[in-house]
């Protein structure tokens, strides 16, 4: 997902549109189209994000619902981080959705405890995979995806990338109970930050 704040205008990728029950390239999102899909019991939240957003052009996290074009409602997470141009200008917001509806997880218990199971017994790209997988719920695949996009966004090595999102999820104090989605966000979207000796 991209969103350009000069001309108002939108990408999504594939997933996200079907997300949104379209098939790709049948619809050209706007903004009134990406605001009509929100619940309506989100939808003011979510327009007032957008404009706070526009104002500050900040990352940004949030879990809302989406009805799709079926009328099927998705639980998703959407994580935003700064879209920047060749001269490091501030142009927009790009980032990701993950759709929870499938496997919303009340035993978050379980996966605080299988972070540190990961960590033990995988590599370094493994473990950050296994780790995203635990915190999202999503597949293997969306969990690759999303580590590569972080590397090709900040221009950091994949397995140098992975090893500090390990090392972040693994510093999060559980104390008996999962931390707010919306701190890994913040640990997934800046560890590029505190990766040392890129080359």
């Amino acid at each position: 997902m991209r969103y350009f704040f000069a001309d108002d205008r939108w990408e999504w990728s594939d997933e996200v549109a079907r997300m949104h029950g379209y098939e790709p390239g049948t619809v050209t999102p706007t903004t009134e189209l990406v605001l009509s899909h929100k619940h309506p019991d989100d939808r003011d939240e979510l327009s007032e994000l957008l404009q706070r957003i526009r104002r500050t052009r900040e990352p940004f996290s949030t879990r809302h619902r989406i009805r799709d074009k079926h009328g099927r409602i998705h639980h998703v997470v959407v994580v935003g981080n700064q879209l920047r141009d060749d001269a490091g200008e501030i142009i927009g917001s790009d980032g990701f959705y993950i759709d929870m509806s499938g496997d919303l997880r009340s035993a978050q218990e379980q996966v605080s405890n299988e972070v540190e199971d990961i960590a033990a017994r995988r590599s370094p790209i493994d473990q950050a995979k296994g780790m995203l997988m635990m915190v999202y719920s999503i597949s293997a695949d969306a969990a690759f995806d999303l580590l590569r996009w972080r590397s090709q966004e900040t221009n950091v090595k994949l397995r140098d990338l992975a090893q500090q999102v390990t090392t972040d999820f693994q510093s999060v104090p559980h104390d008996g109970a999962m931390p707010a989605r919306s701190v890994y966000d913040e640990l997934l979207m800046t560890a590029h930050l505190r990766v040392g000796g890129i080359d």
